[in-house]
């Protein structure tokens, strides 16, 4: 994702129809893939004329914006190592050494016992997502998911409980996910002086619970009977070369294709998401479940803001990142290795993001109130 945002003018007043317009793509990209099966089979290709169509109604076309399309793949701020090459790279190792890879994983799985071991698993990946990135993690744990000789809805159950994890503790450095990268880059000075462990500071006491109870959930929640003593060693592995540099072209799509979403729904937040209260605002980012939350990190918070201002918008938005496919990083590697739709992503992924969107909107509740008051 891109650690910069484009700068193309917009109009100081709402044009009536570029709001239409991009309303009636946000109700699109809402619908669609649960009803329309050719949609939901070709996410990355509908996503991306779903951003074609949000810049072009935006008029916000540049040249710049093209180029940051397609660089956010493969560049994660000034490394030249992206999503895209992760993604490659640990789908050919895993390709040419799976069998030692799921022995390994189901003789780990077999010595800790399915609870420790899934509970471990999400949390240790959730956690060491913000030093090693969250692409990492999110290549990681779909190898495993993928290597547990589990029934199709054990495996989505699994992973999007630990897509919640590994989106909410990527945040705690500027090295787990660009949203975190731009938070830091936007507050760098007066009065925050955010640094490198600034986001662990002031939101470990939040996110490290979360990623702690999220993990704990998925050890009573996914593969509940499962009796280790039945898994199979020998796991087969099906996946030609061509499927694994496919999916990574497809992953590259994705990510290019919520760049231009996010840059061409910029009028809407603009006139109207910015300039909201904390607390309405932390519901409203609920549309991260769909659009870039970097490019939303980058809109919504600037230095003028109050903390509790702050941590309400980015936990909305790293919360509601868990719900659907394009919300997050992890969410769309995941589905790509385990064919995961978007209906099949929203059923577990819905439900669990508001249940947590309401646990923590009250844990936050009375720093909203002393910001309204």
């Amino acid at each position: 994702m891109p650690t910069n945002l484009m700068m193309t003018q917009i109009p100081d007043e709402p044009v009536l129809y570029i709001v239409l317009g991009l309303c009636l793509i946000t109700l699109l990209v809402l619908i669609l893939p649960f009803i329309v099966k050719k949609v939901e089979e070709n996410l990355e290709l509908f996503f991306l004329i779903m951003g074609i169509c949000a810049v072009t109604v935006s008029g916000l076309w540049s040249w710049e914006l093209v180029i940051d399309a397609l660089k956010a793949p493969v560049v994660i701020g000034s490394v030249p190592v992206g999503i895209f090459q992760v993604v490659l790279v640990f789908g050919l190792l895993i390709h040419f050494y799976n069998r030692q890879f799921c022995r390994g994983i189901l003789t780990i799985a077999s010595k800790l016992g399915w609870r420790w071991f899934t509970f471990l698993l999400i949390l240790v990946l959730g956690l060491l997502c913000s030093l090693v990135s969250i692409i990492v993690g999110a290549v990681l744990l779909s190898e495993i998911i993928a290597a547990l000789p589990l029934h199709k809805k054990e495996k989505i159950k699994f992973a999007v409980v630990a897509c919640f994890a590994l989106g909410l503790g990527a945040v705690l450095t500027p090295v787990g996910e660009p949203l975190s990268t731009i938070l830091v880059g936007k507050l760098a000075g007066p009065p925050f002086h955010a640094d490198f462990f600034w986001p662990l500071k002031e939101f470990g006491l939040y996110i490290i619970p979360g990623v702690f109870f999220i993990s704990l959930f998925g050890a009573f929640y996914i593969g509940r009977g499962i009796d280790l003593k039945h898994f199979s060693h020998e796991v087969e592995y099906s996946e030609k070369v061509s499927t694994v540099v496919l999916r990574a072209i497809r992953v590259f799509f994705f990510v290019a294709a919520l760049v231009l979403l996010g840059e061409g729904m910029r009028p809407l937040i603009v006139w109207y998401i910015v300039h909201v209260p904390a607390w309405i605002l932390y519901w409203i980012n609920m549309v991260s479940a769909i659009l870039d939350n970097a490019t939303l990190t980058a809109m919504e918070i600037g230095p003028t803001m109050q903390l509790p201002q702050i941590l309400g918008i980015i936990m909305g938005l790293l919360i509601a990142g868990g719900m659907l496919i394009p919300g997050n990083i992890p969410n769309i590697v995941a589905a790509g290795r385990l064919k995961i739709s978007m209906k099949e992503w929203a059923v577990i992924g819905v439900p669990i993001g508001l249940v947590v969107m309401a646990a923590y909107f009250l844990i936050l509740l009375p720093s909203f109130l002393n910001l309204a008051g």
